[in-house]
């Protein structure tokens, strides 16, 4: 039996408004979505879309954005971005989730230490000193002494001086003084890197461990090191104020560099007062 005329003609008619209705419907229900959000959060969610394009110079971009935004949300919305394949963008995505605050963005940064990318690694250490949370001291501690690249140890180093944890003087005083540090028959290579020899013997001062008294007197008696080196290690005897630092000290303030015998004569004014 054949169907009526105009019946199939109506059913069309009758879908296509069906069809129009939910569309219609699913912008209302968009629009009232979207009306819902707060201008930060319309931001947000903006930048995230942003981090699937195939475009580095976009990803990196978007990631910079919430990164700015300084809020927690914006920094967890930039996690998937300490994955990208660009060393670019994961370098940028580690500073952009601090935000979360220390304890929460720690466990996410401690990964790229171990990154193949030098650039990466570096830049996650320098992370991780802002955090200052000692939960990083291990594992920064660990790049100071094994890194193979200068950069990555020097900004081991600088961290660990911000973070300011006594547990990092072991490797610290491996840094800067190896022959004080391990058994002879294990006894390290010097450190050559100037940056690094210098951060090792700041952040020795940051510290004020007394521990570290004996590796900085080490090096301010050594005048094959750098000038540098010397001048940071009068300089962090002074901040420890430990009084067996004082004959190297004496010594050295009548050097012949001026700015070195000037940092150790203010050095022990400073061991007389403490």
């Amino acid at each position: 039996m054949r169907p009526q005329k105009g019946t199939t003609s109506s059913k069309v008619k009758s879908a296509c408004a069906l069809c129009a209705f939910l569309w219609l419907s699913s912008l209302v229900i968009f629009a009232q979505d979207a009306r819902s959000l707060t201008p930060t959060q319309l931001e947000i969610q903006k930048q995230q879309q942003r981090l699937g394009s195939s475009d580095v110079e976009e990803r990196r971009d978007a990631v910079m954005r919430l990164g700015t935004m300084r809020l927690a949300a914006a920094s967890r919305a930039a996690l998937p971005a300490l994955q990208d394949v660009a060393a670019i963008v994961r370098v940028t995505a580690a500073k952009a989730i601090l935000s979360l605050g220390s304890e929460d963005s720690v466990p996410y940064l401690l990964p790229l230490l171990n990154d193949k990318d030098e650039f990466v690694r570096r830049e996650a250490a320098y992370a991780l000193g802002l955090t200052r949370s000692r939960s990083a001291t291990a594992a920064l501690s660990e790049r100071l002494l094994n890194d193979k690249e200068d950069g990555v140890r020097g900004a081991a180093a600088v961290a660990l001086s911000q973070i300011g944890d006594e547990a990092a003087v072991i490797a610290l005083v491996g840094t800067l003084a190896p022959e004080l540090s391990v058994p002879e028959k294990k006894k390290r290579k010097r450190e050559p890197n100037v940056f690094v020899l210098r951060a090792a013997a700041v952040a020795l001062g940051q510290i004020k461990s007394r521990a570290g008294t004996a590796a900085l007197v080490s090096a301010l008696s050594n005048e094959k090191l750098p000038s540098d080196v010397r001048r940071e290690a009068a300089r962090s005897l002074g901040l420890i104020g430990d009084p067996s630092a004082a004959p190297a000290l004496r010594t050295a303030a009548t050097a012949a560099d001026p700015f070195l015998a000037e940092i150790a004569h203010q050095a022990l004014r400073k061991l007389s007062r403490s």
